[in-house]
């Protein structure tokens, strides 16, 4: 039987990295994220910081497994020299919902592509040495329903197995839970659910 995922290593917080090579500056942001759009808004919000700034270069992943996203922008830097090494950071901790920003200015003599490479890979390892790794539970969201003769039963597995009930609904004679359950125990508590007459058990 495979193993089920879930937990996944991430940052903290917010974190900071700064190099300096042959006169450019290379300033490093890295940040734990949950969607694509929280990447669009912290790009567009050091773009107008930095807008007097060469390049904007990163690289994010999100999820894990089948779920997994990634993408990598070299902003106008020669390919593989920027964001690849921004990845590659990314990878060799095995993070995950986090993106990485590296903002270059230019100092007037070039790097060449191994400068580059360096430079981007030492400022990523950089920030993330700044920053906090910690491991996160992933959850699935989940929906019970029952009637009230049974909230007795049902209260006391969640209580039990301390799932987090998000919302509670009363629609008639029914009560309709909306709950958080470790992903790896989704289908062990289907079944301690539905083992109690009359609960029904949805997947969300």
């Amino acid at each position: 039987m495979t193993e089920i995922k879930d937990t996944y290593k991430t940052l903290a917080k917010k974190s900071e990295g700064y190099f300096r090579d042959k006169g450019s500056k290379f300033i490093a942001f890295a940040y734990p994220i949950n969607s694509e759009e929280e990447v669009k808004e912290i790009l567009n919000e050091l773009k107008k910081q930095y807008y007097d700034a060469r390049h904007h270069c990163y690289a994010y992943r999100l999820g894990v497994d089948k779920d997994e996203k990634y993408r990598i922008n070299e902003d106008g830097e020669p390919p593989g020299s920027a964001a690849k090494p921004i990845f590659g950071q990314i990878l060799s901790y095995d993070l995950t919902n986090i993106l990485i920003v590296v903002i270059r200015y230019f100092g007037g003599t070039k790097l060449g592509i191994p400068g580059l490479i360096n430079a981007y890979k030492t400022v990523s390892k950089e920030t993330i040495a700044n920053n906090e790794i910690i491991e996160k539970i992933i959850y699935e969201k989940c929906k019970i329903e029952y009637k009230y003769e049974t909230i007795n039963f049902v209260m006391k597995i969640i209580k039990d197995e301390n799932i987090n009930i998000i919302k509670q609904d009363y629609i008639n004679d029914k009560i309709i839970n909306y709950i958080e359950i470790r992903k790896s125990k989704v289908d062990e508590m289907k079944n301690k659910f539905t083992s109690i007459f009359d609960v029904f058990f949805y997947y969300c």
